[in-house]
């Protein structure tokens, strides 16, 4: 007789040849306490009010991607949300949240729209093995640890007792994201799983996993295993988990741990599939084109790793490493720089940065719809104890961080950073916090509000790279909109083609950019012109200011205009549209004596 068996738990009894074995349901949609029983669901009891409706805000002109952990975003009391929901996927429902609900200074949501935030990318949260779900809330993991890939995790519930509850509270995290003008991406990890006491091997042995021609289980991972992404089945499964959590869950985005334990084929398809089923390119995909060593991959498949990114779809982008450690140094070597901290000789790097590295062969990607650019993310250490350790005895800490944000920010590709890095996130020093207590690991939000000065210039640079097409461009021949570069020691500068293709004018046609890193001031000429100063080194909101005089630190020559840039600084230019910028003449333009 039919029933309706939403609720019931169960598993697996297999009979294999070693016996009687119980696993988990490797499909499983819901699940128990600690994912140690799955549960029969029906998915639509899970759905809250509205969610028929929800939709994702319009694509942006620009990515601006938050990485955060749910967890750390609303554990710190001063953030103001309420007692039971801190540490709560209920915890992005709550409105207009406020610095220890003073009613003034804005927090969670509110603060991240004024920031500027297009995309919120929330760090694993589907069902992982280190945080036992019956245990204090005060355990704490990054939760790249995957148990069960398409059931949300536990802890982040108000009730991880009851299968539907994570479901039901992770659709309204991911509603009220959207609600307030946010598009979702989720941190996946489809490489490795927590151990091979899992579903897949129960279920399988060794079909789902790689291993080495001695026998062992493969350790591309450093966790102890790889998934074998290159057989059918099991890209089959990492396939339509994606596509689950794109449909069930109206993910937006997916950014994939390891991405080069992958296979560029699995990757392909996704990208594909996706494109199919939503329209192409209504949602992001981009991973970590890297490995912690190698992997036994079959032969015939190719690992999507950052010196295959040609055979990448040019939808499939790439954290790129090169331009975080060529702006603040070795990601490893606390202590060695990069160009905003002192390295000599990087200038022509920073250029190639600039322009996504499409001409180059050291990231060879197709367009800048391929480059995630950043200096910060969850691993390794924030960017002000990275500069904190690097900087030197002449070189404030904060100059540096300006300079390394105003860089990255001006360069081709979308823009990522790790949630905090906008107010000096620190963590103490600690290189990786992935099991570190939750107090180490929270967002302070006081710190958001003491450091209020640092926020408002990212805001800045933020609200004016929306304005500059010619760095939003993604397209394969956007580098070329970068006409002009030039260097000096410590300094570097370009001259941007900034109209807007197929709309007609920019707010400005030409954009000079010029990062200094030296101790000295640097001076460039430019074509005589109305040039506006847009943002340097202390504001970033010139260019929203009627301050046409504010070119101080401009003068003239004969036919030429000369702008001096400041010690550890940038200086973002413009010249206004119909300035006829198409017949101005570049070969001049570059460093001069003062």
């Amino acid at each position: 007789m039919a029933k309706n068996l939403h609720g019931v738990y169960y598993q697996y009894d297999l009979l294999m040849e070693q016996g009687h074995v119980l696993s988990a349901d490797p499909y499983a949609r819901a699940c128990g306490i600690n994912g140690e029983k799955s549960m029969v669901v029906d998915l639509k009891k899970t759905d809250p009010f509205g969610w028929e409706e929800d939709r994702a805000p319009a694509l942006p002109v620009e990515n601006i991607i938050y990485e955060l952990h749910i967890k750390e975003f609303s554990w710190d009391p001063a953030g103001g949300f309420p007692e039971k929901y801190r540490g709560k996927y209920k915890a992005f429902t709550c409105e207009h949240t406020t610095l220890n609900g003073d009613g003034v200074h804005v927090t969670g949501l509110d603060y991240l729209k004024a920031l500027g935030v297009t995309h919120v990318q929330i760090m694993p949260a589907f069902d992982y093995a280190t945080v036992d779900e019956a245990g204090a809330d005060t355990e704490f993991n990054w939760g790249y640890d995957p148990l069960n890939y398409n059931i949300p995790e536990g802890s982040y519930a108000t009730d991880a007792a009851d299968g539907a509850v994570r479901i039901r509270e992770f659709k309204e995290m991911v509603q009220a994201l959207h609600r307030s003008g946010f598009r979702v991406i989720m941190d996946v990890v489809y490489n490795h799983t927590y151990s091979l006491d899992s579903p897949l091997q129960k279920t399988m042995p060794w079909y789902y996993y790689r291993s080495t021609d001695e026998g062992m289980a493969a350790n591309g991972s450093a966790c102890g295993n790889d998934v074998a992404s290159e057989r059918s089945m099991c890209a089959k499964y990492i396939y339509e988990s994606v596509m689950y959590w794109a449909e069930e869950y109206h993910i937006d985005g997916f950014r994939f741990d390891l991405m080069g334990l992958l296979d560029v084929e699995l990757m392909n398809r996704i990208r594909h599939g996706l494109d199919g089923a939503f329209g192409p390119g209504e949602k992001l995909v981009f991973g970590e084109p890297w490995s912690a060593s190698e992997t036994p991959m079959e032969n015939g498949h190719i690992p999507a790793l950052k010196k295959n990114a040609g055979a990448l779809d040019d939808g499939v982008g790439i954290f790129c490493d090169n331009t975080r450690d060529t702006i603040k140094g070795h990601v490893f070597e606390g202590d060695e720089p990069g160009f905003v901290n002192g390295m000599p000789g990087l200038e022509e790097d920073i250029l190639n940065s600039v322009r996504a590295w499409c001409h180059t062969t050291d990231v060879p990607v197709k367009a800048p719809s391929q480059v995630i650019s950043y200096v910060s993310a969850h691993d390794n250490w924030t960017l002000w104890d990275k500069l904190s350790i690097s900087a030197g005895p002449d070189r404030p800490v904060e100059q540096l961080y300006r300079l390394a944000a105003g860089i990255y920010m001006t360069c081709q590709g979308s823009l990522f950073m790790l949630s905090g890095e906008e107010f000096g996130r620190t963590k103490e020093g600690l290189e990786n916090s992935y099991n570190a207590p939750i107090e180490i690991n929270r967002l302070d939000w006081n710190l958001a509000w003491k450091n209020k000065d640092l926020v408002n210039y990212y805001r800045g640079l933020i609200a004016l790279r929306k304005e500059l097409p010619g760095l939003c461009d993604k397209s394969a021949g956007a580098w070329k909109r970068v006409e002009k570069t030039f260097t000096a020691p410590m300094a570097a500068g370009y001259v941007l083609d900034n109209c807007r293709k197929n709309g007609g004018e920019g707010l400005w046609d030409k954009i000079i950019v010029i990062y200094n890193s030296g101790l000295e001031p640097v001076w460039v000429k430019v074509p005589q012109g109305p040039w506006k100063i847009l943002a340097d080194g202390a504001d970033s909101f010139y260019w929203q200011e009627d301050k046409d005089s504010h070119l101080h630190n401009h003068k003239t020559t004969e036919n030429r205009a000369v702008l001096e840039v400041a010690p550890l600084s940038l200086l973002v230019a413009g010249l206004p549209g119909g300035n006829n910028s198409h017949e101005m003449d570049l070969r001049e333009t570059g460093f001069c004596h003062n």
